[in-house]
């Protein structure tokens, strides 16, 4: 191996390392500050940007979750009046899910703490050190399509 494949390789765990910390405390800033979770905060995301609503095969897709993972947060949330079934007109098969008035109200409020919480995970960062990590992070994305 060279010298240059095990400064990658560093650098990968590294980079798996401060995202599983930032990662962890998301989940506990959800858990503590909204009594919600990652997986429920990121199906709520994605309803919000689709205000239209989306299948569940759309949402597992987008999400990256299997079908039985979206239907699971997606039934919780239902259930809590914040999201919402409803049959397609043109396809009995296909069911659409949206959020509720209630659940995009909820959603703001989460989105907004989230933000700001984000903002203070990575306040270590200049306008300068963002850029250069978007550019990073940009030509490794570039390589993999």
């Amino acid at each position: 191996m060279s010298e240059l494949s095990k400064r990658r390789l560093k650098t990968w765990i590294r980079l798996l390392g401060v995202t599983r910390a930032a990662e962890a405390e998301l989940r506990e800033f959800l858990r503590l500050q909204h009594d919600t979770t990652l997986p429920r905060f990121d199906v709520m995301a994605a309803l919000w940007r689709r205000r239209e609503g989306l299948t569940m095969s759309e949402l597992s897709r987008m999400l990256l979750v299997s079908n039985g993972n979206a239907t699971a947060v997606v039934d919780r949330l239902e259930k809590d009046g914040l999201a919402r079934r409803r049959p397609s007109e043109t396809d009995r098969r296909t069911v659409f899910v949206d959020l509720t008035e209630e659940g995009l109200r909820a959603f703001e409020g989460m989105a907004e703490g989230h933000e700001m919480e984000v903002d203070r995970l990575l306040s270590d960062l200049d306008d300068a050190d963002l850029e250069a990590m978007v550019t990073l992070l940009r030509k490794m994305k570039k390589d993999r399509k």
